[in-house]
């Protein structure tokens, strides 16, 4: 048998007023798919090592990926990755099923439904009969015109993620079902009306991880095709935006429903512990002026790279500036401009520059500081996350008194700590050290920390979700409306 494999993975904020465009993308086409990613650890590594193993032959037709989380993507680059996407489909040859990696959470200026949409103009390119199966992050935002045009969809059970690879085999494996087995998916889900941040998210340890451990159990009985939880990207403010509970059975809609349904409400009895308690500016301050041994993570959730922030964010260095701390930290910036003054005056030299404020400056104010040039990089890295090549652009390391700065020219990824070391900085040798990430691996920075600290800093990835500013998805929604109420309504989505 045949198959053909394609990817679209995107995570945007549309708090972000800094617009993306193709650059924001790595991409490959045909077998370069195949050979680009076979033995990585993502998804479509994990789905050809099903396929192979089943003794398909796998085509390849197109494969974007975004580099980090962005702004909106704009109406000229979504015109053309959605027409690449196409016509990558439209031009393979024929096949016997389609597997689709994407994420759930994209937006661009003119589609606030990329994935729906690709799915939907892919289906009319491969017809009702063509078997196909979706794979999405679990922050992914679920709509009907996804799963009205894809047999099964399945997503990742772990958060912070690390089975990207697994989820992949698993969209495979649904696949191979239909392909092989003759199942018929039946897939149920139910709306929830309320978004969730915070460290029971965290599927190991938090209180999600009850349904997630209910959902893996379910898909080890017989007929129990997927199931698990999407709380969306509070961030991608479309009509959509919820949180969903997601259940695939063998040709049996009741049983989906009725797990759907009890997912559901396990979730939304959650809802209120479900949210991360902040600690102001000021008393983040306070907490590190008063930490006498070891390091304190600062956790700026708000500027996360990896969910769609600017990454521009100065605001923890300027609290802790102003408010007269004496200890040593380690912050990572955007700022093209202060990374080409740097690099134009050469390592060794005294430079007046500002940092942050560049890209979301309604948010952050430059900062004016006098800083050592200690390193100059073109950014281009190897993180320890996936081992892939992370690109900075032109980076500079800056002493900032006892500080060090790393700035950017475009944003990275955040949720290790991979831009530190590759810059020569190791974090636990500071006294406070900003993540920009929600959360990360713990062995990244919560398994050494003295402290961790969630600071309600401003930010277009806040946890603060009221402060945001949502105009879009539909209200009434918790936590912006604490008075939301709920009562259980079952879609249920099935082909043939």
């Amino acid at each position: 048998m045949k198959v053909l494999i394609a990817e679209m993975i995107q995570e945007v904020s549309t708090f972000n007023p800094a617009v993306c465009d193709t650059s924001a993308f790595d991409f490959h086409e045909g077998q370069d798919v195949l050979d680009y990613y076979r033995h990585r650890p993502l998804e479509v590594g994990g789905a050809l090592s099903v396929f192979e193993a089943e003794g398909f032959e796998v085509v390849g037709a197109f494969a974007a990926r975004a580099k980090t989380s962005n702004g909106l993507l704009t109406a000229e680059a979504w015109n053309e990755v959605s027409s690449r996407f196409l016509n990558a489909i439209r031009n393979a040859p024929p096949v016997d099923g389609v597997y689709f990696a994407m994420h759930g959470a994209m937006g661009a200026e003119n589609e606030l439904d990329p994935e729906g949409y690709l799915l939907q103009e892919a289906r009319k390119i491969l017809g009702d009969d063509m078997p196909i199966t979706l794979s999405l992050d679990l922050h992914g935002i679920v709509t009907d015109r996804m799963l009205q045009a894809v047999n099964a969809v399945t997503m990742y059970q772990t958060y912070p993620h690390c089975d990207m690879y697994e989820t992949g085999a698993r969209g495979a494996k649904l696949l191979v079902g239909l392909l092989k087995e003759g199942t018929k998916p039946v897939i149920a889900m139910v709306r929830i009306p309320a978004l969730v941040r915070g460290d029971e998210m965290i599927t190991e340890t938090g209180l999600i991880g009850h349904r997630i451990r209910e959902s893996q159990a379910f898909e080890e009985t017989e007929g129990g095709l997927a199931a698990g939880m999407f709380w969306g990207n509070p961030f991608t403010d479309v009509p959509d935006l919820c949180s969903n509970s997601v259940v695939v059975t063998d040709g049996d809609p009741e049983r989906a429903a009725d797990l759907a349904v009890d997912l559901a409400l396990k979730f939304w009895e959650d809802r209120a512990t479900m949210q991360v308690p902040l600690v102001s500016l000021d008393d983040a301050v306070a907490i590190a002026k008063a930490n006498e041994e070891g390091t304190v993570v600062m956790v700026d959730a708000a500027d996360a790279t990896s969910s769609g922030a600017s990454g521009d964010s100065n605001a923890i260095l300027r609290a802790l500036v102003e408010g007269g701390y004496e200890g040593s930290g380690l912050f990572p910036v955007v700022d093209a401009p202060a990374a080409h003054a740097a690099a134009e005056a050469g390592i060794g030299a005294t430079i007046e520059v500002t940092v942050g404020g560049t890209l979301d400056p309604a948010r952050f104010t430059p900062l004016p500081v006098t800083a050592r040039v200690k390193m100059l990089s073109d950014g281009a890295f190897i993180n320890e996350s996936w081992g892939t090549i992370w690109e900075g652009g032109l980076s500079a390391v800056l002493e900032v008194g006892k500080h060090v700065v790393i700035v950017t020219s475009q944003p990275v990824h955040l949720f290790d700590r991979s831009l530190f070391l590759a810059h020569g900085q190791d974090p636990q040798r500071f006294d406070v050290v900003v993540q920009k990430s929600p959360h990360c691996q713990p062995q990244f920075f919560r398994d050494w920390a003295a402290k961790l600290v969630d600071v309600d800093a401003p930010g277009s990835t806040s946890a603060n979700l009221p402060y945001l500013g949502h105009t879009i998805c539909r209200r009434p929604m918790f936590p912006m409306e604490r008075d939301t109420q709920f009562e259980p309504e079952v879609l249920i989505f099935q082909r043939g």
